[in-house]
């Protein structure tokens, strides 16, 4: 699954799991809400998945 690069905008609130360069699970989160820019990763090249979407209207579903 390709990811989100930091400062794109999230599509959905909720929490943005952090991919390594390669795709590979950091175990480290953020949450985004909707409509907000994805920050900055804490090393080059990693990007961010959807990992559990806000369960409410705000969350875009």
């Amino acid at each position: 699954m390709t990811g989100k690069k930091p400062g794109e905008i999230a599509d959905k609130s909720g929490q943005y799991g952090i991919q390594g360069p390669r795709g590979g699970d950091t175990g480290k989160e953020r949450t985004v809400t909707k409509g907000e820019p994805l920050p900055p990763t804490p090393k080059p090249g990693q990007t961010y998945v959807l990992n559990d979407p806000t369960k409410n209207k705000s969350g875009g579903r």
